[in-house]
């Protein structure tokens, strides 16, 4: 199993604070079957600011001390990179972490609650320089939410997505665990991650959510999604999927009319 979404790099991000912590989360990694891990620190994300080169030094670092404590977990340098205005300036000069060596593939967030209005031309500059990102967590975006056809439309531009495996199981509410469920049926899922951090209820959960995968959509959903992880990492092709709309709530208002 491959996840391609945690904070485990300890001290550099609202994830892990120390080493003992990073192989405690690495230990419940291999626990859920993880064998793989690309670490993505937060990066230009208004609080936090990891470059490359640093980036890369701690990976090489915390793959050591896994390999001192006979921790069986291979790790990738990469980052989760925050939608801005200056990320292009960031990629031309060569200060951009992605999910695969040959930097096609870019683990991209937005902010919680907004998808921003030059979203569409950012994705086009990315697409021109032949890279692909990866939607993360957008089943936790608020605006995304309430407006679905907001993910369907970059999904149809080709760019993929990234569930969190504990958004599926339900630790962040009935709303968001239905929201994914519904992603997943319309096909706009690709891949579950664990954004795995040291704060309460952003563990390692990937078992759970393959187990309810399997049993809600059968092996065949769960054989792609971990294949599609693997060639995300290795740089190969993902296959597009065929995409149905989710229906966007609308308020009830009461009244007499």
């Amino acid at each position: 199993m491959i996840d391609l979404h945690c904070h485990l790099l300890p001290g550099i991000d609202d994830g892990s604070a120390n080493m003992a912590t990073s192989l405690k989360l690495a230990n419940e990694a291999v626990d859920n079957g993880v064998t793989y891990a690309l670490l993505t620190p937060h990066h230009m994300n208004g609080m936090y600011i990891n470059h490359k080169d640093d980036v890369i030094r701690m990976s090489a670092e915390f793959q050591q001390q896994l390999k001192l404590h006979n921790i069986p977990l291979t790790v990738f340098p990469g980052q989760e990179v925050r939608i801005n205005g200056d990320l292009l300036t960031a990629v031309d000069q060569d200060d951009i972490l992605f999910a695969d060596e040959s930097g096609r593939y870019l683990m991209l967030e937005f902010p919680d609650d907004d998808v921003p209005t030059y979203t569409d031309d950012m994705i086009y500059q990315l697409q021109t320089r032949g890279i692909i990102p990866v939607i993360v967590h957008p089943e936790r975006n608020t605006k995304i939410m309430r407006h679905p056809d907001l993910i369907y439309d970059l999904l149809q531009k080709g760019c993929l997505s990234q569930i969190t495996a504990s958004s599926y199981i339900g630790t962040f509410g009935d709303k968001v665990e239905q929201f994914c469920r519904q992603l997943i049926e319309a096909g706009q899922g690709y891949v579950f991650s664990s954004d795995a951090h040291n704060l309460p209820g952003r563990k390692y959960e990937m078992k759970e959510a393959f187990a309810k995968l399997r049993q809600e959509f059968g092996a065949e959903m769960v054989d792609e999604y971990n294949e599609n992880a693997k060639a995300i990492i290795n740089g190969d092709p993902v296959v597009q999927h065929r995409l149905s709309f989710i229906k966007e709530k609308r308020r009830r208002f009461f009244g007499f009319f």
